[in-house]
């Protein structure tokens, strides 16, 4: 039991020799999903360390790979707009989690609809085994709902129930609380990675 195995040692070793270049962090693809207007961009250009200024509304889909310390998110974001919704389930396959975000300070309409994608996202095929990370954004606004509200409006204990998911909230203010958030994705991530694979 004492023995590390040929890799351990060689590792260990170049740690205590060489100083060499540390070992590739692990890299998750995330697919992020939600209305336009929640946030999405702005979000995500922040923890890339993107300047505010050249953010524009994503239209089709963009990828960014978002740099933490312990992995690398490649973060496929879908637009949010009516026309290209539909087509949000074409860009699943091959996502190891999910990040939903949205307004917490929108219309009630929006919010209803926010609420119909995430059901459906929660329940399709490809995404349904995932982690899901929950954005509650725009808590520095006026009309923001609380996370309770939104837990309760979403319906998620029931609808969420067994499913790894996190609901946070979150503003461009506080991008050390966003960042936690991410934080707490990737450990459902490195968790689902050491699950025996369910066939």
């Amino acid at each position: 039991k004492g023995f590390l195995s040929l890799p351990d040692a060689v590792t260990c070793f170049r740690a205590l020799c060489c100083k060499g270049p540390p070992p590739p962090r692990p890299e998750y693809d995330l697919v992020c999903i939600g209305l336009t207007g929640s946030g999405k961009t702005s979000l995500l250009s922040q923890l890339c360390s993107e300047s505010p200024e050249n953010i524009v509304s994503t239209t089709g889909f963009s990828i960014k790979a978002v740099p933490f310390q312990n992995a690398i998110l490649n973060v496929k974001e879908l637009g949010g707009a009516d026309n290209i919704r539909k087509y949000w389930s074409r860009y699943y396959q091959g996502s190891q989690g999910v990040i939903f975000v949205l307004d917490s300070a929108s219309s009630e309409d929006d919010l209803e609809t926010a609420r119909n994608e995430l059901h459906s996202a929660l329940q399709h095929p490809q995404l349904c085994t995932l982690p899901f990370l929950i954005l509650a954004n725009h808590q520095d606004k006026p009309a923001a709902r609380s996370v309770q509200e939104i837990k309760k409006y979403f319906e998620l204990e029931p609808l969420a129930r067994g499913k790894r998911w996190i609901l946070k909230p979150c503003s461009l203010d506080d991008m050390e609380a966003v960042k936690d958030s991410f934080t707490l994705l990737i450990s459902l991530l490195e968790e689902r990675e050491l699950e025996p694979s369910r066939m």
